[in-house]
């Protein structure tokens, strides 16, 4: 049984997470204890009959931010428990990648701040937030599903989460790559066997072949990953030969290269 990790869920719209966080490996985690996530109504900190949590931007301009005073009564409430790391999703936040899970798995207790409108007040960010993450170049209606998918992405990673915890260490990015392609029964499947090699009992034949298929999966795919990864000489060799044959094929020539799956 590993440590808990603490979540509490800053937003307007508690009742977009019910199916995520009941379902699957995050419910079982929950239910084991590994998990524990608070959804905090933003809006019940808000004062006034209308209770509202948001206003017209100074300087004139479209749409309606959401107030200071408010995220902050919201946010202290959050923290009640004891002090946590506090991350507010929005597009203009560092990309959230493995890595950052990774970090963020380390920590005891998290507050996700979930945006809305057309933004925040900046002196709530800069006064109370530690890092805004984003998970990517577009924008979402909210922070709800991000904040989704950065508890998913977390959790996994927290000890006794994964029914295998090897699972987690051959993910894609946990080594600089892209994963291995993966099969199961039937051993032919629509005319396509499963590769000999996986059938062959040979653990260390296998393991060659998964190193090679990432990384003719991630060249092909992400070749911006391979910049920090170690590669031995013959990876190295085998890498250079695959960049040349698909910038041939880029400018209109032929190629050997091979498939993912070979």
């Amino acid at each position: 049984m590993g440590a808990m990790l603490d979540v509490a869920i800053l937003t307007l719209f508690p009742e977009m997470f019910s199916g995520v966080f009941a379902a699957s490996i995050l419910g079982r985690a929950r239910g084991r204890g590994l998990l524990d996530v608070r959804l905090v109504q933003i809006r019940d900190f808000a004062g006034g009959r209308q209770r509202q949590v948001d206003d017209t931007p100074y300087g004139g301009g479209p749409g309606m931010v959401l107030r200071a005073d408010v995220l902050d009564r919201a946010l202290t409430h959050a923290l009640v428990g004891g002090p946590a790391r506090v991350v507010m999703l929005t597009p203009q936040g560092a990309p959230f990648d493995q890595k950052a899970a990774e970090r963020l798995a380390q920590e005891p207790r998290l507050v996700l701040v979930c945006g809305h409108y057309e933004g925040i007040d900046e002196r709530f960010t800069d006064a109370r937030v530690d890092e805004e993450i984003s998970l990517g170049d577009f924008v979402l209606t909210g922070g709800e599903i991000a904040a989704m998918a950065v508890v998913d992405a977390v959790a996994r990673l927290l000890p006794g989460v994964l029914g295998d915890a090897a699972s987690a260490a051959s993910d894609s990015f946990c080594h600089g790559l892209l994963d291995h392609p993966h099969y199961t029964r039937p051993e032919a499947w629509a005319g396509r066997p499963v590769p000999p090699v996986l059938r062959s009992g040979n653990h260390g034949a296998v393991a060659a072949w998964r190193r090679r298929q990432a990384l003719l999966r991630t060249i092909i795919r992400r070749p911006d990953l391979l910049g920090g990864v170690p590669l031995s000489k013959a990876e190295g060799r085998l890498v250079a030969a695959l960049a040349a044959d698909l910038e041939a094929l880029e400018q209109g020539g032929t190629t050997g290269v091979p498939s993912p799956a070979v």
